[in-house]
């Protein structure tokens, strides 16, 4: 392989691989998805309780 198409490939991969990290430090930084996934889940885990505490009959 010629040296020069070697380093041209080369920066194309290093250049992707900078790009995916970048992408990954953005993702990492931001958490409020799963703040929110948790504050929804112990909202069901909360209903859950109230319905199966309900004093009423169930539905024939």
């Amino acid at each position: 392989m010629d040296p020069e198409t070697h380093l041209a490939l080369h920066q194309l991969r290093a250049a992707d691989l900078h790009a995916q990290a970048e992408a990954h430090r953005l993702a990492t930084e931001a958490k409020p998805r799963s703040e929110l996934r948790t504050r929804v889940g112990w909202t069901l885990v909360e209903l859950g309780l109230r319905l199966a505490a309900d004093p009423r009959p169930a539905l024939a």
